[in-house]
């Protein structure tokens, strides 16, 4: 959520912006807030004046009756009444103006940074770079669902029928695996110096709208029917409503966290073919990394936070590339984002594993997030978020990319440890 002042003193960066993320039916709303603004300022300031006026005639009133003019004290309490309810109706309009006014401020997008490419949607995103080299083996990839039966895996039949679509059981070795591959990244982040945090599952609504849009919290959010919570749709958002209402000191800043946490998504819309079996599914596991900082410094960190991704993937030999999403594909609270794609031999393409976000100030603003400067001075802080890893969804890159000719599954070194020192997987069928 952008700054109300900012908003009134820079009504055209902020339309610019709006147009650079092609959401020109926002346009009008920048006009529209800062004529709310400016009402609720005036209504401020008549409100202001009638308190003061109120507690003049109080005073004054006090006075009279202690001199036993009590008539002359009984007309102005009458004033003082009157007063009273215009100041009623008043602070009831300046409500109903600042609920118009954060409506709106929730809807009109952060400031994307310079750097971010123009573009209308992901088909305009960039690629950055790529890490390691693409391999298309000689020998025919099954889909991941079939190389998940073939180890007796997986087993999508049985959890439709106690979940429905989009619910999986994982079984035996895949299940291991799976669960090795969250414990890796787990001691891959404490290694770098992340403190680990299991979070809350579920939060509350005022964390909900302060990590996230309105739109995103509509298609990915599963609500509690009877309470005010929701089933997190990543362990992101609890992790930095872990700071609500908070004031940090400098020092202890930046505050870096890695957690593990189911994860629960409604994944609204349709589909494609690639996305069948596990890639898009409403519940999953996930291990996170978020950073909260100071804002000279959440830069620096973005690019620490994606080099992370990066370097999980190749070490256990999966070829990734970064793309840079352009201003229409980022989501309204973001500044800059990144996305890690993970080669797929079957596909012959690249697909979305991970992604990086600097939201700036936004979620900081919404949920109340300060600093505490040496200097006594108070600011908002910077928040960022990435995907350490998201098995299933990785899962398919680690089968498609370690799978052999014979049908095992070879175990890179770095994860070995962790599988028991099982070196390779062996088919069951």
């Amino acid at each position: 959520m952008l700054d109300l002042k900012f908003v009134r003193e820079n009504p055209e960066i902020v339309k610019e912006n709006i147009k650079n993320k092609f959401q020109d039916n926002k346009l009008s709303l920048v006009d529209e807030v800062i004529e709310l603004d400016e009402q609720n300022r005036k209504t401020k300031q008549e409100g202001d004046a009638l308190r003061a006026e109120r507690n003049k005639l109080s005073k004054q009133i006090g006075a009279l009756m202690g001199q036993g003019k009590k008539e002359e004290a009984e007309g102005m309490k009458k004033q003082v009444t009157d007063a009273s309810q215009h100041l009623a109706q008043l602070e009831e309009k300046e409500r109903d103006l600042e609920e118009r006014i954060k409506k709106i401020m929730m809807t009109i997008p952060n400031i994307i940074d310079p750097s971010v490419p123009i573009g209308k949607d992901d088909s305009e995103n960039v690629e950055v770079e790529r890490y390691g080299e693409p391999v298309v083996p000689e020998f025919d990839i099954p889909y991941h669902t079939d190389i998940m039966e073939s180890f007796d895996g997986i087993d999508l039949d049985s959890a439709r029928k106690v979940a429905g679509n989009g619910f999986y059981y994982l079984m035996g070795d895949i299940a291991r695996l799976h669960s090795s591959v969250i414990s890796y990244a787990r001691d891959f982040m404490i290694n770098r110096g992340f403190t680990y945090c299991v979070p809350p599952f579920m939060i509350r609504s005022e964390v909900v709208t302060g990590v996230m849009s309105f739109a995103e919290m509509d298609a990915m959010m599963y609500k509690i029917e009877g309470e005010d919570l929701y089933l997190i749709g990543t362990s992101e958002h609890s992790m930095i409503g872990k700071f609500i209402d908070t004031i940090l000191p400098e020092g202890k800043l930046p505050q870096t966290l890695t957690s593990y946490s189911p994860c629960f998504r409604k994944e609204k819309g349709a589909h494609g073919l690639e996305e069948r079996g596990v890639y898009r599914i409403h519940q999953f596991e996930k291990q996170e990394m978020i950073v909260v900082c100071k804002p000279e410094d959440s830069m620096e960190w973005y690019d620490k936070l994606w080099q992370n991704t990066v370097d999980l993937f190749r070490s256990l030999d999966i070829p990734v590339r970064t793309l840079e999403c352009c201003s229409g594909d980022l989501a309204d609270l973001k500044v800059k984002s990144v996305d890690v794609e993970a080669w797929s031999p079957r596909q012959k393409k690249y697909f979305e594993v991970g992604s990086c976000s600097n939201l700036g100030d936004a979620q900081a603003r919404r949920l109340k997030i300060r600093v505490a400067g040496d200097d006594g001075r108070k600011y908002f802080a910077h928040t960022l978020n990435n995907t350490v890893v998201a098995p299933p969804r990785m899962l398919i890159a680690f089968l498609e990319n370690n799978l052999q000719a014979d049908g095992t599954v070879r175990i890179p070194d770095a994860l070995q440890p962790y599988m028991g020192g099982t070196k390779a997987l062996i088919p069951k069928k």
